[in-house]
């Protein structure tokens, strides 16, 4: 049997570290700095680098990545359980490297990019020396891939890129792009797109303005591409693989998504339990009041359900190293997470009352991004659908119109399978 509930004792002092460090050293950032993917503002250097390099010197710089990358090689598991703390900070991401979209372009250029494009763009991302953008929504597709119209044609060794996108990650900030574009306009309707590098001084990109959601800050732009010129091998993968450079990167991101998601929750059920032992009405402390007990309940058990679901997914893809097998337990928990940082920071701010609405406490922030993770790598009914397919993809249907766990049917096979065993007359 090999169930168990608990971390081993050398990476748990690993957490340990983790915890006290963010504490103390990360979370006070978020008051003195402020766009978190802005590496090379001199305060960010000033104060960022340092602490990265105690990250390094404690060997859980960009744990995610391989060793041959830098990195510890770290599974899901040990990850969920790094970023389930790191995801209670702003700049806890950042200082650990393990930032997004950088991980995934990461992850892109590490399989698809060839020697010089890994010198030039990988090892300075890996370094947290530049900053990348991931390009791939468009104004008039939203979530889907197939109506993506931004065009790559192939014009003597260049390709020549034409189109806008939209909330294009760190567009302002990036010194490269990873552009979905349409390449094989004949093709099936999967084989249609492919990726591109593009270089972010490159004529013809115009960061039309940047945009963000709620108070935050705007870290997505709308980009127009006017006759991009990138040189023919600045294409990653084959002509047509799109697709499947993006899977690279989309199914670990929505993992990591959901793990730092724990953190913020958390977060939000600590601080309404201190409220509630905090402060009185009619006569009470809010902790003895049943409505408020029942949020407090609703709110563990709701958090303590996800972790799990997030953990036994995380273990999944250790197990098989293979994100297609755990197509459906990924998309559960894609399509579970927004609802739970919705609702746990929504009983965070009403037991908090006023305060707990104005922009002096965290929740009306997390409350709207929850919308976001609902909306990001994919809006929650697309996973939905995703989950509810690959649960009857397999399942052999009736060719009767009663079932075989039809409750008559059933109580016949059973006086059948008795008869003559049994004392006295049978119901």
């Amino acid at each position: 049997m090999g169930w168990d509930f608990e971390t081993e004792p050398a990476f748990q002092a690993k957490l340990d570290w983790i915890t006290t460090f963010v504490r103390e050293e990360v979370d006070p950032l978020e008051f003195v700095l402020g766009n978190h993917y802005d590496v090379k503002h001199p305060d960010n250097v000033r104060l960022i680098r340092p602490l990265q390099q105690q990250v390094k010197a404690q060997g859980l710089w960009a744990c995610h990545l391989g060793k041959e990358l830098g990195g510890q090689g770290y599974g899901q598991v040990q990850l969920a359980l790094m970023n389930e703390i790191l995801g209670a900070a702003r700049f806890g991401p950042i200082v650990f490297g393990c930032q997004a979209p950088d991980t995934g372009n990461a992850e892109i250029l590490a399989h698809f990019g060839t020697p010089d494009q890994k010198v030039r763009y990988l090892q300075p991302l890996l370094d947290n020396h530049i900053v990348s953008c991931f390009s791939m929504t468009e104004p008039q597709g939203g979530a889907d891939p197939l109506e993506i119209r931004t065009r790559a044609v192939l014009e003597g060794d260049h390709w020549v890129i034409e189109g806008e996108k939209w909330f294009a990650s760190n567009a302002s900030l990036a010194e490269f792009f990873i552009v979905m574009a349409q390449s094989e306009p004949g093709a099936a309707p999967h084989q249609r797109i492919s990726a591109f590098i593009v270089p972010a001084e490159t004529p013809g990109i115009e960061i039309v303005r940047d945009c963000g959601y709620g108070t935050g800050t705007k870290t997505h732009a709308y980009v127009r591409f006017h006759q991009v010129r990138v040189p023919a091998d600045h294409i990653l993968g084959e002509r047509g693989q799109g697709f499947l450079v993006a899977q690279t990167r989309l199914g670990g991101g929505r993992i990591h998504h959901a793990m730092r998601t724990i953190a913020k929750a958390r977060k939000a059920l600590d601080y309404m339990l201190r409220r509630a032992v905090s402060r009185s009405t009619k006569g009470s402390l809010l902790s003895q009041k049943q409505m408020v007990q029942e949020r407090i309940a609703d709110a563990w058990i709701q958090l303590e359900q996800f972790r799990l679901l997030v953990m036994r997914t995380a273990w999944l893809i250790d197990k098989h190293q293979d994100y297609r097998k755990v197509r459906k337990d990924i998309a559960a928990v894609k399509a579970a997470m927004p609802k739970v940082l919705h609702d746990i920071a929504s009983h965070a701010l009403q037991v908090h009352g006023s305060l707990g609405l104005s922009d002096e406490m965290p929740f009306m922030h997390w409350i709207t991004e929850s919308y976001f993770l609902g909306l990001a790598d994919g809006p929650t009914e697309v996973h939905k659908v995703t989950v509810a397919e690959q649960l009857t993809r397999h399942v052999v249907p009736d060719d009767s119109p009663f079932p075989d766990y039809h409750l008559p049917q059933r109580a016949q096979a059973s006086r059948e399978r008795y008869a003559g065993m049994l004392v006295g007359d049978l119901p």
